[in-house]
Parts: structure tokens; sequence; C-alpha cells
């Protein structure tokens, strides 16, 4: 009687938030040369989508798990998942050097694991669990050399071992150049298996991942179409986008590439769902309309993970054509075709969408949203469109959404460019442009005093062992606490009320030389600070953390690719109370 009430309690638990459900085990086994998942005792092939979109319609295709990039409040994500027998590949996310986490400061390094093992024992035991995804990227795009985030790393997967039998441990790793893995061969042994996301060369990855050398079985964990990273800008210094028909192409070749490979274990597309980053399609599976209509990658991955096409196909597409030139005057008519069909015969419907060009997006960094101007639309039907184009001068992009009546899309899009005057006003800077040397005018005013103002001092006459010259520019923030924090502006005290700023189009990067009094001072310093919700804002805001030394050193921020054409605050410095008053200096501070 007893151990049927127990049974009853256990079974409304579960309905009511799966607490007393039991993991379902995960193994790693090899044979005849072959890594493969083994779930509940049973082979599994890792066939998912990483993000948010339908499960329905993943399971439908065959879909059979789906990924995550952090753990914050998975519990509905991980029942709905389970409910509809999807695994998720839960990530714990660490964190990006280029956002300012410091992998040499204790502190935080703790901090960020003991995070990750509060995540990993509230959802260790949980049926939907496939493996625990630690980090994404937080190697960085360059060599991955950091022993001390590959020792991060490993701590927390020793720590998954001791504490969770059951899941297999992974790392997520950008491509596989550089030092990422011989630095994983040589500081994780606790690490079971190595994430990749490849895009450009995600076909060939598995060959490319073979040939290294190494052992640890692999799961693709990003996959898609070459990124804007990997792709020729043009003469206006944008990327043209394939159309959802050739991407459908790309996403099923690399499946099928990785059903065969016996070092992958399975694969997740990017993105389940869509996403606003460089385009409003670049990289979605899915429509950013509001059917969220799938597109054809996700037809190509059906054919590949089940064997069969779907009852009913998306519409295809061809590229847009464009009648003349891409580079137009304000108010020029400029005309643009689409050939669309569908394969089923079934009626198709066509949305045109004219909006100014995304902001260029670093890692995946969320973007800002960007205007769209209907009012630029002429006429159109299903197979061409007339504009006249906007007044201010820069990137557009007309888009092309193709529906049907059976939730199934298409998408093609191609960039035109106003060259026109920005309403902002910028001045066009001649480069080098600065911002602060010894005894040259800087274009810019520090007149935005930010946070606790009454404890911030600044000398830009300080004679106190400057980098270059008679002098150089001292800050002092005299309290423990707060914050402090100042912009150089143009036009000064200006917060993006009036027009003005420079268009630093050409410049690559912000270099400046800068030391602490002392050493082991934190300073932010930014470009830009003005979003979008101000008429005359920055077009770009990039920022860097930085923990200075007591000598001089020079330091960068990357432009590349940033849209600069209207800089209003071309430098501002920023911090937070350290326990004792701070003094830092900067020099020879310009844009090149």
């Amino acid at each position: 009687m007893l151990l049927t009430r127990i049974g009853v309690v256990a079974s409304l638990l579960f309905a009511c938030g799966l607490s007393m459900a039991a993991p379902v085990k995960v193994e790693l086994v090899q044979k005849d040369g072959r890594w493969q998942l083994l779930r509940d005792g049973k082979p599994y092939v890792i066939r998912g989508g990483g993000g948010s979109g339908s499960l329905d319609t993943l399971s439908a295709v065959g879909g059979n798990s789906v990924r995550t990039w952090g753990a914050d409040n998975l519990e509905k994500q991980l029942d709905e998942a389970h409910k509809k027998g999807i695994s998720v590949a839960v990530g714990i996310w660490l964190g990006h050097e280029r956002h300012g986490f410091n992998y040499s400061d204790e502190k935080a390094v703790r901090e960020q694991f003991e995070k990750a093992k509060e995540a990993v024992m509230k959802y260790k035991d949980h049926p939907a669990v496939l493996v625990w995804g630690i980090g994404n990227e937080m190697e960085g795009y360059a060599k991955g050399d950091n022993p001390n985030i590959w020792k991060a790393v490993n701590d927390i997967a020793k720590m998954i071992k001791q504490v969770d039998p059951n899941h297999p441990t992974m790392t997520v790793i950008a491509e596989i150049g550089g030092e990422k893995i011989p630095s994983i061969k040589k500081f994780c042994p606790d690490i079971d298996i190595v994430g990749v996301n490849s895009y450009g060369g995600a076909k060939s990855l598995p060959e490319r991942y073979a040939a290294t050398g190494i052992k640890k079985p692999m799961i693709v964990c990003e996959y898609g179409p070459p990124g804007t990273w990997e792709t020729e800008k043009n003469a206006f210094g944008v990327t043209a986008e394939k159309t959802s028909t050739e991407k459908a192409a790309i996403y099923g070749d690399c499946a099928a590439a990785y059903e065969k490979s016996p070092l992958t274990l399975g694969s997740y597309a990017f993105i389940w769902g869509d996403k606003r980053e460089a385009t409003l399609t670049w990289f979605g599976l899915f429509l950013p309309t509001a059917g969220k209509e799938r597109l054809g990658a996700v037809d190509a991955l059906q054919q590949v993970w089940t064997g069969k096409p779907p009852a009913n196909r998306v519409p295809v597409v061809e590229p847009l054509k464009l009648q003349g030139s891409d580079q137009l005057k304000p108010g020029d008519t400029v005309r643009v075709s689409l050939k669309a069909s569908d394969p089923d015969n079934d009626p198709i419907k066509v949305a045109w969408v004219l909006q100014s060009e995304l902001d260029p997006s670093e890692g995946g960094d969320a973007v800002s949203e960007r205007p769209s101007h209907p009012e630029a639309i002429v006429q159109s039907t299903n197979s061409d469109i007339t504009l006249k184009m906007p007044a201010e001068g820069g990137v557009y992009r007309l888009y092309a959404f193709v529906t049907d009546a059976h939730g199934g899309g298409a998408t093609a899009n191609v960039p035109l460019h106003v060259n026109g005057p920005k309403m902002g006003g910028a001045v066009k800077a001649k480069l080098p442009l600065v911002v602060y040397a010894d005894g040259a005018p800087g274009a810019f005013t520090p007149s935005g005093w930010m946070g606790n103002t009454s404890a911030i001092s600044m000398d830009p006459g300080s004679s106190d062992k400057p980098h270059t010259g008679a002098t150089c520019l001292k800050v002092q923030y005299t309290a423990g606490d707060n914050w402090g924090g100042v912009a150089f502006q143009s036009p000064a005290n200006d917060w993006g009320d009036q027009p003005g700023g420079y268009d630093l189009t050409g410049a690559k990067k912000l270099t400046f030389w800068a030391r602490g009094q002392a050493g082991g001072e934190k300073v932010e310093i930014k470009v830009g600070t003005i979003g979008r919700e101000k008429k005359y804002h920055d077009t770009a805001i990039v920022s860097k953390q930085l923990v200075l030394t007591s000598d001089w050193k020079k330091y960068e921020i990357d432009l590349s690719g940033k849209d600069l054409t209207c800089i209003k605050t071309g430098l501002v410095w920023a911090l937070g109370g350290q326990g004792k008053p701070v003094t830092f200096y900067l020099d020879d501070v310009q844009y090149e």
C-alpha cells in the first residue's frame, strides 16, 4: 500500500514538473573505430537544431534534440522537450574575454564555477538532458591558446563528472584552427566531446577534424551558410546573401556528411528559429514573419534525417534581379524582379520589405533593430517591385518573403546604397583623427561627465611621465565605491539631441596608450555610447575592458566592419569603485 502511494505521489510530481523523474543515462562508446552515443542503452545520433523554434516541427522532420547556449530558467524548455521526446544539450555559458571577462581573475573564475555547479545540480536528473555544453566560443576567434580558459573549462567538467555520472561533458569552440585542439588535448582531460561551430568550412569539418589527430568525438554544434566574415564585401562594404533555396542545399550537404563521419555524434543546425544577425535572414531556418514559416533548409534536413521528402514542399526562389545599379541617389527609382515558384503548384504570396541595413554583429552579439521604409514602395507584385529610394544616405536591404498556404516559405534579398548625406550632419573626418595628443586639438570635447562626478578630476596637461611629448591626460576617481566616467562628445554636452559628430568611414581602429598609477586598475574604454533610441545616435558602439599595468601599454579597439558614418561620442572612459581611489593616464588617442 505504501509503495502504491509513493508511486502515485511520484507520478503527480512528475506531471507537475518532472522533479522526481529519473535521469536518462547517456554513454559514449566506440566500436570498430566509430564513436556513438547510447541513450538509455540505445544508439542515439543527434539530429538537432540550436535555438527555440517549434519542437513539433523538429520532431515531424526527424529531429530529436535541441541545443541551448545557457542554463538560465530552463525548466519549462526541458519539460516541453521531454514531453515531445526531444533531448537537450544544455549549455553552460562562460564569459568571453572580448566582453571583459578576465580568466586571470581568480574570484571571477570561482564565481563562474559556482554558477555552473548550481545549474548542473539543478538539472542533472532531468530526463531531457543529453550532454553538458561547457562554454561557447569563449576561447575567441584567433589562437585560442589561453591556458587559464581551458583550465577553467576542465575544472567545470571535472566537477560534473563527480556529481553527474549520467551525462557526458562537452566544450564548444569556434572552428578548429589555432591552438584550440592542442589546448583541449593538453588541458581538458575531463572533456569527453568537442563541440565545433563551423560555417564556411562546415561540410569539410569531419575530415579536417579527423586530420588533427584528436581521439575525442565531435558534435557539430552550429553549422549553416558561410558567415559574413567569410563572404566578400561589395563596393559599399556589405555582403550579398544567398537565397533560402541556395542555403537549403548547404544544410542538406552538411547534414549528410555528418551522418557518415565516424568521429561525429551528430549535429545542431543553426539556427532553429530566426535571428537578427547581419541581416534578418542570414542564419534562420524559419522566416522572421508572424507565421514563422519553415524555409528550404528544414525540408533538406528532413530528407537527410528520414530519407523522405516532405509531403508538401516549400517555395523556391532565384536571386533578386536589379535593373540598373545598386549605387543610387536619394529619390532614385529602382526596379527589382523576383522569380519564385512552388514545387506543388500551391499559390504563393510575396511580401516586400525595405529596411535600413543592420549593424555588423561580432560573434553573434545582438544588434539593434533598424527602421523599415514602406513609404519607399511605389508598387509591387509577386514578381517585381518599384522603389523610390529614401532621402537619407546609407545602406538599405530589400527583402522578398515568399509564403504558401502550408507553412512553407522562401526568401531572397539585395543590398542597395544611397549616395547621400546622413541626416545626422556628421562631418567627414580626415584620418588619422586625434582625440587626445600632446599639443594637438582634440576632435571631441570631454563634456559628458557621468556617475559620481564629484569624485572625477581630469588634467589634460599632466607632466606625470607622459608617453610622448611633454604632457598626457591624467584621470582621477577619488571615491572607493559607486562609478564614474566621461564621454568625449561632438557637439559638446550632447547626448543625441543635436546633429553633429564625425563620419569615420575608413577607420580600422582606435589606438591609445594607457597606464595605471599602481597597476591593476580596471577601466572600460568605449567608442560610441548613444543608442538608437535617440535621433542623433552613434552608429557604432564598441567597448574594451582593460586591466592596466603601471607601465605604458598600447591598446586598440578594432572597428573593422563597423558602421562609422556618425560617431558622436569619440571616446568614453568609465570605471566602477574599486575600494580605493583610482588614477590612470591616457596618451596618443587617435582613429587610424
